[in-house]
């Protein structure tokens, strides 16, 4: 049985932050890492898509964390077909940006040395132990087909010897007969298959596959199951409270995984108030058996 990891998709996150969950004096950078690392073995990196990392925050992140936390980390938006502003970039980097026809035509020269300064940045935490994957999130406008797996044999080659896992945003990667095909293309590639729990009431809703493409690890995100998904803010997408049976449909799955996969990372996204990490609590008592909380039996309601 491969070890399952709980957490969170931000330990930053400004609602967290504001919510009381930190204690006094843990609120800092340092105490708020060192305190979250108390309570989970695993955190989502999520601030590596809006901007490239830096090796100073990797060597830092690294030091404040004990010996077998991991770190999944989010690949900056260029690398996976975002728009990306200029302000993204280091300065001598943004005239190249300007230079580029289109998202659907970057040269590949400039992804190579954008590239090469993400993953030098997160050395640190890969020489530490810390890395858990690099997660690849791709626009829903990556649909199935010739040319997108074409894509993600480029994407893959790029990151050669990188522990990779990705995220679709396209549901017809998992719908009907393109399932068996996403799977045998991401086994083929050493990827792991990110599994989402989202609304499943919405044309853009992503199916709940849970395949395991790589031995070394499996990833499921919960993005809550809000129907503004796609719509409104990020608080009217993400926005939603997981409720004890929630919970309970994904503690099956998450056990099989488990029976193929080294390690499972059980990751929250609904990112409200408190929401996520309670959310995590409650998943890691119904993961080990008990109940989603002791007092009430569901999720504790946030604030959010």
């Amino acid at each position: 049985m491969g070890e399952i990891r709980v957490g969170t998709c931000s330990w930053t996150d400004k609602a967290l932050v504001s919510s009381g969950w930190y204690p006094a004096g843990r609120r800092d950078a340092e105490g708020r890492l060192r305190h979250y690392a108390t309570r989970f073995p695993v955190a989502e990196v999520d601030a590596t898509y809006y901007g490239l990392p830096s090796r100073r925050n990797s060597t830092l992140w690294a030091e404040r964390t004990p010996d077998g936390f991991r770190f999944d980390v989010k690949a900056f938006s260029l690398l996976t077909g975002h728009p990306t502003p200029p302000r993204a970039l280091p300065a001598e980097l943004r005239p190249a940006l300007a230079r580029q026809r289109s998202r659907d035509a970057v040269d590949p020269g400039f992804l190579d040395e954008v590239w090469e300064r993400f993953s030098t940045a997160l050395q640190p935490l890969r020489q530490a132990d810390r890395l858990g994957t690099l997660l690849f999130q791709f626009p829903r406008r990556l649909a199935p087909g010739g040319p997108s797996a074409a894509y993600l044999r480029r994407v893959r080659e790029r990151a050669a010897g990188w522990p990779m896992a990705v995220e679709f945003r396209h549901p017809d990667w998992w719908r009907g007969d393109h399932a068996a095909e996403t799977a045998a293309l991401l086994t083929e590639l050493e990827t792991t298959a990110v599994a989402v729990d989202m609304a499943q009431t919405l044309p853009t809703s992503i199916p709940p596959a849970a395949p395991v493409t790589s031995p070394g690890l499996a990833v499921v995100r919960f993005h809550g199951r809000s129907t503004a998904w796609g719509t409104g803010t990020k608080e009217d997408r993400f926005r939603h409270t997981y409720t004890a049976p929630e919970l309970r449909e994904w503690v099956a799955p998450v056990h099989a995984m488990a029976e193929q996969a080294h390690e499972v990372h059980v990751l929250f996204n609904n990112c409200c108030a408190d929401a996520a990490v309670r959310a995590a609590q409650s998943m890691r008592r119904l993961l080990d058996g008990g109940d989603a909380d002791p007092v009430t039996g569901s999720a504790t309601r946030s604030a959010g």
